[in-house]
């Protein structure tokens, strides 16, 4: 399906605390002590995302660079190194907003892969030019998760704003 089916169902208005709520258990699920295996996803990276495609105006790049360099003092990595990935991945995520809503959830996945991969490339890479160990491919891994999640995160925080609206016997509509 390339374009948005006619009947598709007009979305509430999003709530700032759930927005800022979802973006907050993405930083604490990335703040879990879990090794930081190359092929795990970004969580936070896919809320910041998600939300600067359907809310830029909340969530954006000063957003983007401020987790960013929480990230980054808590992994102990190269100061900017994710605030660079987080900011310039809210930057794009925000240009591409109109025409990226066109199209169908999973189209939207296949669309952002190569932001997602992109992302891990430019970490891996300053990285290794810093003088890290190259992990493997298994970077690769973790952007295609981030893609294939993308569908389960559109239809989990967009949930709130699909329900429908109060009742008013006074209007028509």
């Amino acid at each position: 399906m390339m374009g948005k089916a006619s009947g598709q169902q007009l979305l509430l208005p999003a709530n700032p605390v759930f927005i800022w709520t979802s973006v907050i258990v993405g930083l604490l699920v990335n703040l879990l002590p879990l090794g930081r295996m190359p092929g795990m996803p970004d969580v936070l990276l896919l809320l910041l995302m998600f939300w600067s495609v359907h809310q830029p105006q909340r969530v954006g790049i000063g957003a983007g660079f401020v987790l960013g360099l929480v990230m980054d003092v808590h992994q102990s990595a190269l100061l900017g190194q994710h605030a660079l990935v987080y900011a310039g991945l809210s930057y794009l995520a925000a240009q591409m907003q109109r025409r990226l809503l066109w199209f169908s959830v999973p189209s939207q996945a296949l669309q952002l892969l190569p932001l997602f991969l992109g992302a891990h490339l430019v970490e891996l890479a300053l990285r290794v030019l810093l003088g890290g160990i190259f992990p493997g491919f298994w970077f690769l891994l973790a952007g295609t998760l981030e893609a294939l999640l993308w569908p389960l995160a559109s239809w989990v925080l967009l949930a709130p704003q699909r329900r429908p609206p109060d009742r008013d016997e006074n209007r028509p509509l």
